[in-house]
């Protein structure tokens, strides 16, 4: 039987808000808009770039919009690549164990290069068995999760998130949720909840069995 643990990446792998939020600073200045705070940054986590586009920039038109934010996600790209995002503690070593047992991927809302700029900062890659993401497919999380269990042949698999965005996108592609408590979001249930991505070793045992 084969078994997977499917990762949303901001808020549950790594932060990367304080790093990103100068970059699309430097941006939203070049274009006369006004500046955003980390706080706003994190926000926004989770959500596909029209979302964040009617959020941040409301006043402008859905190109116009759009252009920016494609913008500010290759300014993103060129620092991340070099500095990487904050990694929550135990990263490595939890991904290493879980490897052990279960096939490991990453479904997030982010633009087509973001997924790659984790991997090339932080050498992980190697980890992961396949990926997906709203700007490469064009799908809502929940289709990309689905899209991801049915392209590997998963028989069982959970989904590990920190937003209610993520709870919901689990629920319609059928796959148990495991709530990253030390994220950025909240959600209006609880099943599974993780304090500490460590914990998700013992507890993937459980739901996996």
């Amino acid at each position: 039987m084969k078994k997977g643990i499917i990762f949303d990446l901001d808020g549950t792998l790594w932060d990367t808000t304080e790093r990103i939020t100068p970059a699309w600073n430097t941006v939203l200045k070049r274009h006369n808009l006004r500046q955003i705070t980390v706080k706003e940054m994190q926000s926004y986590m989770g959500k596909t770039l029209d979302v964040i586009g009617k959020l941040m920039i409301p006043d402008l038109e859905y190109e116009e919009r759009m252009k920016i934010l494609n913008e500010c996600c290759r300014e993103e790209q060129s620092y991340l690549r070099t500095h990487g995002g904050v990694l929550y503690p135990d990263l490595e070593i939890t991904l290493r164990k879980l490897k052990e047992k279960y096939n490991l991927y990453i479904v997030s809302n982010c633009h087509t290069q973001y997924i790659k700029s984790f991997f090339v900062a932080h050498k992980l890659e190697n980890y992961f068995s396949d990926n997906e993401c709203n700007g490469s497919t064009g799908l809502s999380k929940g289709e990309n999760i689905k899209l991801i269990i049915e392209r590997n042949k998963l028989d069982k698999a959970i989904y590990v998130g920190d937003t209610q965005g993520d709870l919901d996108a689990s629920d319609f592609a059928g796959v148990p949720f495991v709530f990253a408590e030390y994220g950025f979001g909240n959600i209006n249930r609880k099943i599974y909840e993780i304090n500490n991505i460590s914990e998700l070793v013992s507890l993937s045992n459980k739901i996996l069995f």
